[in-house]
């Protein structure tokens, strides 16, 4: 893109744009981490310092070290985020696309907790005021309106995250700093030994690691929102929005601190009661709204997420819609309306921000190893030291791994629900994946070249009724000398198609993220013409429209003619007609699949069935569409001894 490095200068617009876009999630977690690390405790000096110890160390070691200096060096053309990242490796080894799979179906499950969980936490802050204020219908209805607004675009709102963000860091950094000022000594909580002395021993360890690790929770929108703002953007704002963060934990450890020896009790939130009173209800409508904010992140970074996996061919194709022209503003209904269902799913189970926090970071966790293998293989590419390599290799492998037996305490507490849904959402990338490979191993090509003469005789053969004056194959064919035997058995056999032109249209989808190039080869010059399309794995597959571009530009070279061949219509300089066929595979019945393949192929059509035609996917008008089925035959059929009998006339 133009634009990739004026994306990476350091702007105070950048900046602002930053705070708007990608904090929203670790930016939130001050409403509920504390609370978390409390739970039902008795508040003691070791609970206070190790809790503020473990959240600094964390901040410092997963998101600082980790995502802020390291992750973010890994940008595809200025993009980031797990399937940027694995595009920028795959080609270093196939198995790389399985850590890739995981780590975007664990992120897109435990995105679903993220709005009930910040929105819960924020609105449960008025039971301050009504213990029996029921808080579940008003959370459902600001959850429900978030997803219908998103059909609408939310480009116009995006303009003013940036300065609602900037006040939530401003007003959680001053409550949280009268606090650190009037008791200072807190900050001794910085030395690593208060986090080494709260775990070591400890039987609730693994409960307290589960309860920190949510402190970090939105490590990865640092990195996935890396095209939208800049790697300079992000590095310079997380430096203010940690300071913030630690401030505020380190006011609510100040506030405990004077509260040893009592419990917090059900509905008491460290963070709210660290509020002057007469604050507490701007307070609220402050949290409310950082918290729409950190659903709406979520959202967003979950349709990028869903688009990139269609262009890499890891999920069913599916309707995606551009509401504005704002770079990278999408919207993918059926996402939108399976993560709506998934969040009330989540409230109504769950009911209270402290049963969802069971639920939460589990999944996450399994994201950010998964994360760390490609980041390992990408500084192998990058040719970084070998001792370097190993030093990251072996320190967030110890420690994401502690982090991940941590957060098992949590399965049977609801982190059950995420790891189903990340079952769910890889069993679909996988299928989808495993089908496609389990197609193109059948897929059989011939050499296009040894049609060149039947094909020249078909297109002037005026005893068959033409088919189009312009037609237009799809091909998966990789190399312009191949076709697949299908097209052709659909062109000569299936019903001769005579045309003036025949096209053959192949995309590639590139591993940077905003390639848009295309090559044309005259296979027989006005009657075979082959066109390559280089699209980024960004780019909206809209063929119809990209192949209407170029045709455009050859008839003004003037290297191919679309005048209709009738002679009434050229004559008057008619443009012929265009028609795209579109080969459809189905399962044949003859075939000697494994179980495993026979029930992914299942699987593979059912989904399918579900997401979007071939036709559609590409963007193709329908109206110019033929679809033909064909049968994936992936086996010939056994040898069968047939015997004929004669009758006997008598």
């Amino acid at each position: 893109m133009a634009n990739h490095k004026d994306l990476n200068k350091l702007t105070a617009a950048g900046l602002l744009i930053s705070l708007g876009i990608i904090y929203g999630d670790i930016g939130t977690s001050p409403l509920y981490v504390f609370k978390a690390i409390i739970g039902d405790r008795i508040i003691t000096t070791d609970l206070i310092l190790g809790g503020l110890s473990c959240i600094f160390w964390t901040l410092t070691l997963q998101t600082t070290i980790k995502y802020v200096i390291i992750t973010l060096r890994a940008d595809n053309r200025g993009e980031g985020g797990i399937f940027a990242l694995y595009s920028l490796v795959k080609r270093r080894a196939k198995w790389l696309v399985f850590p890739a799979m995981i780590g975007g179906a664990s992120l897109l499950a435990d995105g679903m907790i993220t709005p009930p969980i910040t929105i819960s936490s924020a609105i449960e802050g008025l039971q301050i005021f009504s213990k029996d204020l029921p808080t579940v219908p008003i959370v459902i209805i600001i959850i429900s309106l978030l997803f219908v607004i998103q059909q609408f675009g939310t480009s116009h709102l995006g303009k003013a995250f940036g300065p609602m963000m900037s006040i939530w860091f401003g007003t959680m950094a001053v409550v949280g700093a009268a606090y650190v000022f009037e008791s200072p000594f807190i900050l001794k909580a910085v030395n690593p030994y208060y986090a080494w002395h709260i775990l070591y021993g400890n039987p609730a360890a693994l409960l307290i690691i589960g309860a920190v690790f949510l402190c970090t929770t939105g490590a990865e929108a640092l990195y996935s929102d890396l095209g939208h703002c800049g790697r300079d953007n992000i590095r310079i704002s997380w430096m203010f929005v940690k300071t913030c963060l630690l401030l505020n934990y380190f006011g609510q450890g100040a506030w405990l601190w004077q509260h040893q020896g009592a419990t917090l009790g059900i509905g008491n939130n460290p963070f709210f009661l660290i509020m002057p009173e007469w604050f507490l209800p701007y307070g609220i409508a402050i949290a409310t709204l950082a918290a729409v904010i950190a659903s709406q992140a979520m959202i967003t970074g979950s349709f990028t997420l869903i688009s990139e996996a269609v262009r890499l061919n890891l999920w069913p194709k599916v309707k995606i819609n551009y509401p504005s022209d704002q770079k990278g503003q999408l919207y993918v209904p059926s996402m939108n309306w399976i993560l709506w269902a998934g969040c009330i799913v989540v409230i109504l189970l769950f009911k209270r921000s402290e049963a969802m926090e069971g639920a939460y970071g589990l999944a996450i966790t399994v994201t950010f190893i998964m994360t760390s293998i490609l980041v390992t293989v990408y500084l192998q590419r990058k040719r970084f030291p070998l001792y370097a390599i190993l030093t990251f290799a072996v320190v967030y492998g110890v420690l994401e791994l502690v982090f991940l037996i941590g957060n098992m305490a949590k399965f049977f507490h609801g982190g059950w629900f995420t790891i189903m849904l990340s079952v769910i959402i890889f069993s679909v990338m996988w299928s989808w994946s495993a089908a496609r490979r389990i197609k193109n191993r059948y897929v059989k090509f011939v050499e296009v070249e040894d049609y060149y003469t039947i094909i020249n005789d078909l297109s002037e053969d005026t005893s068959i009724p033409k088919y189009a004056s312009q037609l237009i194959y799809l091909t998966s064919a990789n190399f312009k000398s191949e076709i697949e035997a299908k097209i052709m058995y659909s062109i000569l056999q299936k019903q001769p198609k005579r045309a003036d032109v025949y096209w053959l249209v192949h995309v590639d989808v590139t591993d940077e993220p905003y390639t848009l190039e295309y090559k044309v080869d005259f296979l027989i010059p006005q009657k075979l013409i082959r066109i390559d399309f280089k699209l980024g794995f960004r780019i909206e597959q809209r063929i119809n429209v990209l192949f209407r571009l170029v045709v455009e530009e050859l008839v003004k070279n003037g290297e191919i003619d679309i005048t209709s061949k009738y002679p009434s219509l050229n004559k008057h300089h008619i443009v012929g007609d265009f028609r795209f066929v579109v080969l459809e595979k189905v399962l044949s019945r003859s075939n000697k699949l494994s179980l495993v393949e026979r029930l992914t192929m299942a699987y593979y059509f059912i989904l399918k069935r579900l997401g979007l035609s071939e036709e559609k996917g590409f963007g193709l008008d329908l109206s110019f569409v033929t679809v033909e089925q064909v049968p994936l035959i992936v086996t010939t059929t056994d040898t069968v001894d047939l015997t004929r009998i004669k009758y006997d006339n008598n």
